[in-house]
């Protein structure tokens, strides 16, 4: 099979699975059986009752019965009764399955239509696959296929061969990797965990630490770096050296990975990868849910581009730059009322300072360097330190305790819009003292 060939889908391939079912048929490795699963079900409660084999699942009641084929009857595989089957698994040895304990299986439903140990191991055959690489979920099935392999190799004029050694047709190669697990050391559910890679792709994680964190989950490549390029991955990686124990889907470690990838972009790069969050292009592809809060008409490719390297060294994900810019495009910030009440409202000197800053930001020349003094006069003549005297002038003018560094954030803002918001806020405070004192 040519790595451009295809797609092949089964429910097209119906005629070449007929063929296969026939012969396994004509070689006598399936009968037929009509026991529903109630049947079996009731026979197995009837033996515990009476104190016989209590084991669970099908007792080959229909396998000497000599049943015709017909529309109430499903075809099922005759286990050898004795030997065993050997799965070779390049992950975890050699894993060997006792005939004993395998029931003679359902390989193709009353419809006619096999089932996935059948229908697979005839694609596998027909398309020369060189290597099956699964989930350890499906291990069991395994030597169901290999039985299925060398029953088609008999039944196609071949010798049946035991332990994998007679196939006619080439065996793949055989890797089942270990489960992902969440925090739970549960495995990971489409239904409960976020497992789809458009999700992630949404909150802003980069393809190539995706990739790099993935590649990572039960195996680790020489030496103990965990950022690793492509063609290092590429190069050290071997199926033989995937470890056994369930691999842990750790979003916090995914999430710093990725952080580290984005502060390494160019800021040009950086720019143009967070550009779908920020703004935006018509017909182009958007993040599902993360549209961005202001009007297109509000954004501004230069002051953007004057405050994205402050950005790029704080966000983890791209999702999380529109919070971290929104006060610079909209008409007002989004208050953060838990940060108002710590900052601005439980803080007696909070006014002071704020009335303090906006005399000061008057005259001041509007720079980073020269906020940055202006502010720690203000803050020294209060008697505090910086990071305590700037807090509510943060919360006045970005609406929120956190984000890009203060100073350099007021001199993209603008000194007008600067003392505006100030003013606000000493409004706002003065309301809320008023109404309190009311």
């Amino acid at each position: 099979m040519a790595a451009d060939e295809g797609p092949y889908r089964q429910s097209e391939r119906h005629d070449r699975y007929a063929a296969a079912i026939e012969s396994l048929w004509d070689a006598g490795f399936l009968y037929a059986c009509d026991c529903t699963r109630q049947d079996v079900e009731d026979r197995v409660a009837a033996r515990k009752a009476t104190g016989g084999d209590p084991t669970p699942g099908y007792d080959g009641h229909c396998r000497d019965r000599g049943l015709e084929r017909g529309p109430t009857t499903a075809l099922r595989f005759r286990t050898p009764e004795v030997g065993e089957t050997t799965v070779h698994d390049l992950v975890r040895g050699d894993v060997t399955f006792p005939h004993q304990a395998m029931e003679d299986f359902v390989a193709v439903k009353s419809s006619g239509q096999p089932l996935f140990a059948l229908a697979n191991v005839i694609d596998d055959r027909d398309m020369a696959i060189t290597h099956v690489i699964r989930g350890e979920d499906l291990l069991p099935t395994t030597p169901k296929g290999l039985l299925l392999w060398e029953a088609l190799d008999e039944a196609a004029g071949g010798e049946a061969g035991g332990d994998r050694g007679g196939a006619v047709t080439p065996l793949p190669e055989f890797a089942h990797l270990p489960m992902l697990v969440n925090e739970q050391r549960k495995k990971l559910s489409k239904r409960r965990d976020p497992v789809a890679v458009e999700l992630y792709r949404s909150q802003g994680y980069l393809p190539e630490a995706f990739r790099n964190y993935l590649a990572l989950l039960g195996w680790s490549p020489p030496g103990e770096e965990e950022k690793v390029g492509l063609d290092t991955l590429i190069g050290a990686f071997r199926l033989e050296e995937v470890h056994h124990a369930p691999a842990f889907f750790d979003v916090k470690k995914l999430t710093h990975l990725n952080g580290e990838y984005i502060r390494e972009l160019p800021v040009e790069g950086f720019v143009a990868a967070v550009r779908p969050w920020v703004a935006p292009v018509e017909d182009a592809w958007v993040p599902e849910g993360h549209a961005p809060p202001w009007p297109p008409e509000r954004f501004d490719e230069e002051t953007f581009a004057r405050i994205a390297p402050l950005v790029q060294e704080r966000v983890t994900v791209l999702g999380e730059a529109p919070a971290m810019v929104d006060f610079l495009f909209l008409p007002d910030p989004p208050l953060d009322e838990a940060a108002w009440e710590k900052s601005v409202t439980r803080d007696e000197e909070a006014v002071t300072l704020l009335q303090a800053a906006l005399d000061r930001y008057r005259g001041v020349e509007w720079s980073a360097g020269a906020l940055h003094a202006a502010t720690l006069e203000v803050a020294e003549a209060s008697g505090r330190k910086l990071g305590k005297a700037q807090a509510p002038i943060r919360v006045a003018v970005t609406g929120r305790s956190v984000g890009p560094p203060l100073f350099e954030s007021l001199e993209v803002l603008g000194r007008e819009e600067t003392l505006r918001r100030v003013s606000a806020a000493l409004d706002r405070a003065g309301a809320s003292a008023t109404g309190a004192a009311g």
